[in-house]
């Protein structure tokens, strides 16, 4: 199981790490890298501001991720299936919200 925390935590601090050139204003629009849909592809405006709201988020999630991660591993007792399914739901919860504000960032500005 101490496997799975290291790739849980390295998951996370992936996150974070491509959360920060968004973050920063560092990609351009493109079509591989970013919060990608027709709005933020099509105005470079829309494009930083969006991509910098949901690296926000997309690094809160990375923390977060992480943090799950640990905690989670220091329950006793825990089965492997109960820690895997556990730190997937928070991952999964708190990114469906980093896309539901981020998507509802984007029809406010637009």
């Amino acid at each position: 199981m101490f496997t799975l925390l290291l790739m849980y935590v390295a998951f996370g601090i992936i996150s974070i790490l491509i959360a920060l050139p968004l973050l920063l204003g560092m990609v351009k629009p493109n079509p591989i890298y970013g919060f990608r849909v027709r709005a933020t592809l099509q105005n470079e405006a829309v494009w930083y501001a969006v991509n910098r709201f949901f690296a926000q988020r997309l690094l809160m999630v990375g923390v977060a991720h992480s943090i799950a991660a640990v905690i989670l591993y220091r329950i006793p007792g825990i089965g492997v299936d109960a820690y895997s399914l556990s730190v997937l739901s928070v991952f999964v919860v708190a990114f469906s919200v980093a896309m539901v504000q981020s998507f509802k960032y984007l029809k406010s500005i637009r």
